[in-house]
């Protein structure tokens, strides 16, 4: 019988568990450029339109970041490509350390999330452009087994709980979720 540590589980996986979405573009070296900075930076004074246009890219970032990690962790998968198109660094690290983790324990994740995403925030006049997102995870029905027998692996926890995610704006023009996290003590 293997011996977990809870914490360093529940830590490690935190980021995996925000895991669920959809499709996208681009992959490799463009994935992990940096935000927009600087004078390339968007201007000031930001409409109402570029506003809805922001938060519209970033929650489908988000939707993607989820699909795209749920998708990984199901095939134990850290190189899974669909993590590049959605997450940058250090979240994307984050997510395929967690996925590597699990999977050298001989884990993955199975089931369903589901998520209701909302925009609490946007920033486009900020150094780095970003929306962030607050999100009510429901996991309950999202659990971390053993592959090999899918047995529960002991001291993990699921629930509804609540989510927080940043989405910046990258020089190519995508919103990429460099950041993300699990509150766990915060029920929803």
């Amino acid at each position: 019988m293997r011996t977990w540590q809870s914490r360093r589980w529940e830590g490690g996986l935190l980021s995996l568990v925000l895991a669920v979405g959809a499709a996208g573009c681009g992959t490799g070296p463009e994935a992990t450029t940096g935000p927009l900075t600087g004078r390339a930076a968007a201007p000031a004074a930001h409409s109402t339109a570029e506003e809805k246009a922001a938060e519209k890219a970033a929650l489908t970032a988000y939707s993607g970041y989820l699909a795209a990690s749920r998708a990984a962790s199901a095939r134990s998968d850290p190189s899974h490509p669909a993590l590049g198109r959605f997450l940058a660094d250090p979240l994307l690290t984050q997510v395929r350390l967690a996925i590597r983790d699990a999977k050298e324990h001989g884990a993955m994740r199975t089931g369903k999330l589901v998520s209701t995403p909302t925009v609490v925030s946007v920033d486009l006049a900020a150094e780095t452009p970003t929306v962030e997102i607050q999100d009510c995870l429901d996991a309950t029905g999202y659990r971390l087994v053993y592959a090999k027998d899918g047995k529960p692996v002991p001291g993990t926890r699921s629930g509804r709980y609540l989510a927080t995610a940043t989405a910046a704006r990258y020089p190519d023009g995508r919103w990429l979720i460099n950041s993300g996290a699990a509150h766990r003590d915060q029920p929803c």
